[in-house]
């Protein structure tokens, strides 16, 4: 050990008494210094505006307006000029020949050169040290774990990087071909993992050689043993080829000798990283304070009750546009989605079906089957891909419907015990499932799905249409991340002949607008009767079709429509806020009412109630003020005025309510509201200037109280707690003086001092 920190301390003073480490260090420092502060200013204005809902720590320096990652790019420059004499100035200068006729092992003498480059490695992130420790001085609770996380991927990626150029500093003599050869390594292994992903054989291997994205995931705060693996395998790897190459100057080989070797070692070290990346033999750690990286608690319990063998599998049409996500030289990218379930069920099997189809989206006449092969053979031709790979779909496998589906990019998740659930992608910008869905569609694997049905028959608004006072939106649509259908629902139409409520969960009436008869009406309140969940919604154009339902649970749906006169919108344009009583429901409602969301209702009834029929009644939604008041009077809203007449009065009005009540060992919730236009495919759809709504997580609440909080899922994490940053924005310039000005000012004129003694000696 002695002898090879004797040969480090030799590196270094020969690397510190030549300007190029200075120079190098100086930009280094001056760069992150330049993105810290630059990021630094940014949330300080956004603390400004309003106080900050994220981690201090994770906006400064994670993601890709973070500090690190911008730095990563920039190492691709330092390491090559670094490491480039290394071991070429040893061969050009002649002193090679003195290490080999001295008393040390060619492995000391690469240990000790790369000890070296390690401890230069421990200076470039001295910085970023420095970044936390002012951070801490004007942050309360920094969660210093995942700064900590970032500067170890710093580091390994720079001393890998180190590695890879010592390696090929011993392959030649001249400094610049040395330099100008690590960065086309580096260039190439941060770019393999894109080649050759179409081939099964190689896949794997060469999506491991890639650095790219582990250090990123060290950034992000988690720490995980295949990566850090990785990092060590890697290293190993260069400095064993290093001193293979080193030996063969003091101990001439034959071609093929020096072949095997370096051949075989790969070989190890291959392998090493195939067995070091299993899912069975992962290991995780998560460096931030609030396990941020890790799933929530709901979906570890769901992950426990998973028990038995799971397989997700992917149907990929040729003829859909999201194709691309599920090609084989995506997969790898695809797994890592799921990253965060597998790791606490690592035999979670992932299989891929290719086949063709036309897809089929809502409203729209399905092609003609006839010339669907030939569809399929025009695309496989102009994307160059084999069509025999993708099946048609009479080969697919038995007991799979995808025309549900529309035959579009979707996976079927499957229990070993027989269970299945579907999980898709998303017409929004993220596209691909969060956690929430995940678990949501293997939620449905262990407790059975709700039954939604939605009553027709007298003209309700339809949860299969598109139509702009339709349902679709929030109740089928699968291309709708929130929807009921992708939030753990199964959604029936039935009609009164039809109610049993073994068989539903929840039945919704949604503005009927014919009367239901008196057999019909009997049913609903058998229905009621029996203990089964409610959703009633009202309109003011069809309230006596609804009032009679509403009156026998001990609601009065009023006369007449609320209004709420205001400069820009008609004066039947209510907006709504949810009330104490409901925020003590469940966490969606406080959410709504913590961050003062407003629920939207265009035209609504007011309703008062009584508890003479055993419920326990909550107000869920009243009017925003007291200058609301029921109108009798004027019906047109575009082209009247609402005047406020004698016997009408102003004041808060409720528009919503939650029924509760025992009903033998079940309890029974039932929602009554006085607008079925809030839930519409319109509203929902609908943005306004100036107006924060939250009409569909009002449904988002809604059913999860009328399903006792089962469905849908929220998985949720503890607020972080460093989110103040106690710096003003005119002290980010004097922030900016010292980082940006001063510290690579007194570097400089360290290293100015070096040279100068140097020179003297």
């Amino acid at each position: 050990m002695r002898k090879i920190l004797k040969i480090a301390t030799r590196e270094l003073n020969t690397l510190f008494y030549s300007p190029v480490a200075w120079l190098i260090l100086i930009i280094f420092v001056f760069q992150a210094s330049m993105v810290f502060t630059n990021v630094l200013n940014i949330i300080a204005q956004q603390q400004f505006v309003r106080p900050l809902w994220y981690s201090v720590a994770n906006g400064i320096f994670t993601g890709t307006t973070g500090t690190f990652l911008p730095m990563h790019g920039h190492l691709y420059l330092y390491i090559p000029l670094l490491t480039m004499g290394l071991m070429s100035r040893e061969l050009s200068s002649g002193t090679i020949k003195l290490l080999y006729s001295s008393p040390v092992t060619t492995f000391q003498i690469v240990a000790g050169k790369f000890l070296s480059m390690m401890i230069y490695g421990l200076l470039l992130v001295s910085v970023f040290l420095l970044m936390m420790l002012f951070l801490a001085w004007r942050t309360p609770h920094l969660d210093a774990g995942v700064v900590w996380s970032g500067i170890a991927g710093t580091y390994l990626l720079i001393i890998t990087y180190a590695a890879i150029g010592l390696f090929v500093s011993s392959l030649t003599s001249y400094q610049i071909v040395a330099a100008v050869g690590t960065l086309a390594v580096l260039a190439f292994l941060n770019h393999v993992s894109s080649m050759w992903q179409g081939v099964d054989f190689l896949r794997d291997i060469t999506y491991w050689l890639s650095p790219r994205g582990r250090a990123e995931t060290m950034v992000s705060g988690l720490a995980r043993g295949e990566d850090v693996c990785y990092f060590l395998l890697v290293i190993a790897l260069f400095i064993t080829l290093a001193a293979i190459k080193v030996a063969s100057g003091k101990h001439p080989v034959s071609h093929l000798a020096s072949i095997a070797r370096y051949g075989s070692v790969t070989v190890v070290v291959l392998l090493a990283g195939y067995v070091t990346s299993l899912p069975r033999l992962g290991t995780f750690f998560d460096a931030t304070a609030i396990k941020g990286n890790t799933l929530a608690p709901e979906s570890q319990e769901i992950m426990r009750r998973l028990t038995g063998g799971l397989t997700i599998t992917t149907y990929v049409n040729l003829l859909d546009n999201n194709l691309y996500e599920g090609l084989p030289a995506n997969r790898n990218v695809d797994i890592r989605r799921f990253a965060r379930h597998t790791r606490f069920k690592p035999e979670t099997r992932m299989n891929y079906v290719y086949y063709y189809a036309d897809p089929v989206n809502p409203g729209e006449k399905r092609k003609d089957p006839a010339g669907t092969l030939e569809r399929a053979r025009e695309r496989a031709y102009r994307l160059e891909l084999d069509l025999d790979r993708f099946l048609p779909l009479d080969k697919l496998p038995p007991g799979v419907d995808l025309a549900p589906e529309g035959y579009h990019f979707t996976r079927l998740l499957q229990r070993e015990s027989g269970e299945q659930s579907f999980l898709r992608i998303f017409a929004d910008g993220e596209r691909f499932p969060r956690e929430q869905e995940i678990t949501t569609a293997l939620k449905r694997l262990v407790i059975p799905a709700p039954h939604v049905a939605f009553l027709t028959g007298h003209g309700e608004r339809d949860a299969r249409r598109a139509g702009d006072k339709d349902y679709y939106t929030f109740a089928n649509s699968r291309s709708f991340r929130h929807s009921l259908v992708n939030s753990g629902f199964d959604i029936i139409s039935v009609t009164c002949d039809d109610l049993r409520r073994e068989e539903i969960d929840i039945l919704v009436i949604a503005d009927p607008r014919a009367p239901l008869s008196p057999g019909d009406r009997q049913s609903v309140e058998r229905y009621v009767e029996s203990g089964g969940n409610l959703v009633l919604l009202a309109d003011p154009a069809a309230r006596d079709n609804v009032a009679p339902l509403a009156a026998a649970w001990g609601v009065q749906l009023l006369p007449g429509t609320l209004v709420q006169p205001s400069r820009d919108f008609d004066d039947d344009f209510l907006a709504c806020r949810v009330t104490a009583g409901a925020a003590a429901l469940n966490s969606t409602f406080r959410g709504i009412a913590r961050q003062n969301y407003l629920t939207i209702m265009p035209g609504a009834l007011a309703m008062t109630h009584d508890t003479l029929h055993g419920f326990r009644v909550t107000p869920v939604l009243q009017s925003r003020d007291s200058t609301c008041w029921n109108e009798f009077q004027t019906t047109d809203f575009v082209n009247e005025k609402a005047t406020l007449d004698d016997d009408e009065r102003q004041g808060t009005y409720t528009t919503m309510l939650a029924l509760l009540r025992t009903v033998g060992d079940r309890e029974q919730r039932i929602v009554i509201a006085g607008d079925a236009d809030c839930t519409s495919n319109a509203e929902l759809l609908m943005q306004r200037p100036g107006l924060r709504a939250a009409n569909f997580t009002l449904i988002t609440g809604m059913f999860r109280w009328l399903t006792r909080n089962e469905f849908p899922l929220v998985t949720t994490h503890p607020t972080p707690k460093d989110t103040l940053l106690r710096l003003d924005r005119e002290d980010v310039s004097h922030v900016k003086i010292a980082f940006m000005i001063c510290l690579p000012l007194l570097l400089a004129l360290r290293g100015a001092w070096c040279l100068a003694r140097r020179k003297k000696r």
